[in-house]
């Protein structure tokens, strides 16, 4: 099965664009409570949706789902509303996925399950060492419909230098095992267009299909619209980028024999960068 593409953005010209290409889930991005802080001065994606950008994105797109990242779980301060109002803003403004990040406890996740209370499909974001430390708890529980894997803030919480020492240390498989053990959907981490990145998006996508991941986020790379103006640039950047990797993936069901060669390139790639 074709990796379940999602890509982050609250324009919604640029969720039409995106979804008319072939983009599975459009992305919109709530999550600000700490995120600067622990990725402070790091070349990182930190966005600034609102919750009407969500009522406006869902107006926007009719056939990818739209997937909202809301705030760790939280009370309600002077400077912004609990989980609860989130969540159920959220939903009101016609979310069809909602992600959890940077929880760290089993009772963070049986939480937000029960504020979603099945109404919407939920979305977790494992990015911490102690949630890896408690994830066979967190898998026991209902109401989890598929889960990812921050490649980006997790390899931060285990003081790594590069994200992608976790494909090849071994943490990574080692949870898409147990995920792929108890039926629930799973994928790690973004990918650029086919030829970029500081290892090559062909390697990552090639570790998808070996690890039996079904989904990715196209990162800033695979099409930056804060340097592009022109909407037919992004359109044919767009379709063209997809349609590259498509036919990539097409290879990789094709000749899935080669995945393990991949894995010791992988692991060459990232040592070489890691001594740099």
């Amino acid at each position: 099965m074709p990796l379940k593409l999602m890509y982050i953005t609250n324009r919604p010209d640029i969720a039409q664009i995106a979804e008319s290409a072939g983009v599975d889930r459009i992305f919109v991005d709530l999550e600000y409570i700490g995120k600067a802080a622990r990725q402070g001065g790091m070349d990182t994606v930190q966005s600034h949706h609102t919750l009407d950008d969500v009522k406006v994105i869902s107006g926007a797109i009719t056939t990818a789902e739209l997937l909202v990242r809301v705030n760790p779980i939280h009370e309600a301060t002077e400077e912004y509303c609990s989980s609860k109002e989130e969540i159920d803003t959220v939903i009101a403004n016609g979310a069809d996925i909602i992600m959890l990040p940077f929880f760290k406890t089993v009772d963070e996740v049986q939480e937000f399950l029960t504020l979603v209370d099945g109404r919407v499909k939920t979305m977790l974001l494992v990015e911490t060492p102690k949630s890896v430390e408690v994830i066979d708890d967190i898998l026991k529980l209902d109401g989890i419909d598929s889960i990812h894997i921050g490649l980006n803030d997790l390899s931060l919480g285990y003081g790594m230098k590069f994200m992608f020492e976790l494909l090849t240390d071994g943490i990574v498989e080692h949870l898409c095992a147990k995920f792929r053990d108890k039926g629930i959907p799973y994928g790690f981490g973004g990918i650029a267009s086919l030829g970029k990145g500081m290892i090559p998006a062909e390697m990552i996508i090639k570790e998808h299909y070996r690890l039996g991941s079904s989904c990715a986020i196209l990162s800033r790379s695979f099409c930056n619209v804060d340097k592009i103006d022109h909407l037919g640039v992004i359109s044919s950047t767009f379709v063209n980028g997809i349609r590259q990797l498509r036919e990539f993936e097409a290879e990789c069901e094709r000749y899935a024999g080669y995945f393990m060669n991949n894995k010791a390139e992988l692991a060459e790639a990232v040592r070489k960068i890691e001594e740099h």
